[in-house]
């Protein structure tokens, strides 16, 4: 298991954003967060397969491919306390 630290930039809040997010990281059975940030980002951690969250990240980038201006992404340690994909605040 690896875990993904992205920021997703552009008009990113209040277009659905992180409950497609959400939708998605379940289907690739991911465990992490997303959430958004006061500076008007999306912050998304993502734990899983490698190739399961470079999928994910793919089809939000697809998903949201006229609002997202670009995607951060760095690797980190993976956290065992997320065990499943949740929706912050």
């Amino acid at each position: 298991m690896v875990a993904k630290h992205i920021i997703f930039t552009g008009r990113v809040q209040g277009v659905g954003f992180r409950f497609t997010a959400y939708n998605i990281a379940h289907r690739y059975q991911l465990t992490g967060l997303v959430r958004n940030l006061p500076d008007g980002t999306v912050e998304m951690l993502a734990q899983g397969r490698p190739e399961d969250i470079d999928d994910c990240i793919r089809d939000i980038k697809e998903s949201f491919v006229d609002y997202m201006r670009e995607a951060k992404i760095e690797e980190i340690g993976p956290d065992p306390q997320h065990t499943d994909f949740k929706i912050t605040f």
